[in-house]
């Protein structure tokens, strides 16, 4: 069964006893613990998890078993699902992304760069990167576009 609310409705959920407002649909299956919220146009459903002071908004859906803990917050657009575990220091902005010519780079958490499936941190990258794009069979160019993304990136990320 699913809870539908009407705009500026709130109600605790059963399972957990957090909070649930405005328009957020959230299924009887789901977890939401007793300090988290989930409100806006946000969808929670499947066997996910939302709790310790995490907020789900927007027009945010978690599902599957995905699981968003630890004064997280998922909102906007964002889709959370799978095994997804999203916590503590979760990006308040949408982290750095490049799209280069042959993998994409982001900031994928504090300190660290992912490239493709690689991930390392900033001065990991840089001393690394030649090596790792040798071995990933990237072209001399390739390599040149990376390190110079990989500066970038270094530079302004977080």
């Amino acid at each position: 069964m699913i809870t539908w609310l009407k705009a500026g409705e709130q109600h605790q959920h059963k399972n957990g006893g957090g909070w649930v407002a405005n328009t957020a649909t959230v299924e009887d299956s789901v977890y939401i613990g007793p300090d988290a919220r989930v409100y806006g146009n946000a969808q929670v459903s499947g066997n996910a998890q939302v709790s310790g002071n995490a907020q789900v908004y927007g027009n945010a859906q978690v599902y599957d078993n995905a699981v968003v803990y630890c004064y997280a917050r998922v909102y906007g657009d964002a889709q959370v699902s799978g095994n997804a575990r999203v916590s503590g220091d979760a990006w308040v902005e949408t982290p750095l992304f490049i799209q280069g010519t042959k993998h994409g780079v982001s900031n994928s958490s504090y300190g660290k760069l992912s490239i493709g499936c690689v991930t390392l941190t900033f001065a990991e990258w840089k001393k690394q990167y030649r090596a790792l794009g040798k071995r990933e069979g990237y072209t001399e160019k390739q390599i040149k576009e990376y390190g110079a993304i990989i500066a970038l990136a270094t530079k302004i990320g977080k």
